[in-house]
């Protein structure tokens, strides 16, 4: 059967190539995959069983349980300070899904977003698979891979809509200042446009405290706040995310979602729900593991040779640059995963800019983390 032209020589990202990998060998040390390793709580998993049996087994409102929208209005309040009614959230098929809907409810053909590079990879391919054009922003590590006013300025054009946040960032572990969002407000107020904050990374912030971009002065009518429990309350397998964006611009996001998933699985809202309103010391006590990890992996980095690593911000992602060792992203990825069965991922998987970096994931046990640094130092002493 022959594809569609526009498919016929799509080749898998840099991530997947290595994910692809990584499933055809044994024994491999995993700091490639950006999924905690702690299983969801068992009470968790008690309240979403517990939904199956009271007859929670049927078509879900489109927007999602109106109980799960208010469980994200009150997580955000609680601790973010950020108001908002359950007429502005919209429970998503996982956090990923949001961009594709907003997108297509936002863009006209032609429309460009502004995306700091390096940048998570989908948000492009859902720019483009929604008529837009993805406009990428170079930034550089002494700039915190933040983009400068100048640059921001010298990258608008009369077909600019729109710009994307990630914080704290994937893959570099970025967290952004509130004066940084602030001069980020300013711009978007200048050029009229809106943003998509992707914040799903908001519980794991190591200095400072994380800022919700929809809560400075004039954004809150311009942003899309997407987030999710994957990464917060260790449920990626639940695939639950959520947006919180003008009333508007949900209705629309349910029009379309309707021709796509037709709703969100009714027990994983209901795991979401008790997970939101309950699990709040747990979600602490996961992030201070985090740091700890980070802290240790930030150490043993910086020991090795020809490495060099910037300190955690936050997320569970370290960016090192790995250019001293004379070698390729790719190449240095490719040959520590073939000689010492150690998985990261290249820093260009990322856009042009991450070149010369690799992304590490700290999202496994200490005694695993261990064993990975020995044998990357290893490696970084024999080439």
């Amino acid at each position: 059967m022959e594809l569609a032209q526009h498919y016929q020589n799509k080749k898998p990202s840099g991530m997947v190539q290595v994910f692809q990998a990584i499933d055809k060998m044994q024994g491999v040390l995993n700091l490639s995959i950006g999924e905690p390793d702690f299983d969801t709580e068992p009470d968790i998993i008690d309240a979403a069983a517990k939904g199956a049996k009271a007859g929670f087994t049927h078509y879900p409102p489109l927007q999602g349980f109106l109980d799960v929208r208010e469980a994200v209005c009150a997580y955000w309040e609680r601790h973010h300070n950020f108001k908002a009614s359950p007429g502005e959230v919209y429970i998503s098929a996982g956090s990923l899904h949001v961009p594709w809907l907003a997108f297509g409810a936002l863009l006209n053909p032609g429309d460009e977003i502004l995306l700091f590079e390096p940048y998570f990879t989908p948000y492009a391919a859902q720019i483009k698979g929604n008529g837009g054009v993805p406009v990428t922003i170079k930034t550089r590590e002494e700039n915190n891979f933040a983009p400068s006013m100048e640059e921001l300025e010298a990258a608008v054009t009369n077909k600019t809509r729109g710009i994307i946040l990630n914080y704290p960032s994937n893959p570099c572990g970025r967290v952004l200042s509130r004066k940084q969002l602030e001069e980020i407000a300013n711009f978007v107020l200048k050029h009229d446009l809106f943003v998509l904050s992707d914040e799903v990374y908001e519980s794991m912030v190591y200095n400072g405290e994380h800022v919700c971009f929809a809560n400075i002065d004039g954004m809150r009518e311009r942003t899309l706040l997407s987030a999710g429990v994957a990464k917060s309350h260790c449920m990626t397998g639940w695939r639950i995310g959520y947006v919180f964006a003008p009333k508007n611009v949900i209705n629309t996001m349910c029009v379309n979602s309707s021709y796509q998933t037709y709703g969100v699985n009714t027990l994983a809202q209901k795991g979401a729900c008790y997970a939101l309103n309950t699990q709040d010391a747990k979600v602490k006590e996961r992030s201070l593991i985090f740091a700890e990890r980070m802290k240790f992996v930030e150490a043993q980095l910086n020991s090795m040779k020809g490495v060099k690593c910037h300190p955690a911000e936050g997320a569970f992602y370290l960016f090192p640059d790995i250019s001293g060792t004379g070698l390729s992203s790719e190449d240095f990825t490719w040959k520590l995963l073939n000689s010492k069965k150690v998985a990261v991922l290249p820093g260009n998987a990322f856009g042009a800019t991450g070149e010369g970096y690799l992304r590490i994931a700290c999202t496994q046990s200490m005694e695993v983390l261990k064993q990975a640094m020995n044998a990357m130092k290893e490696f970084c002493e024999e080439v």
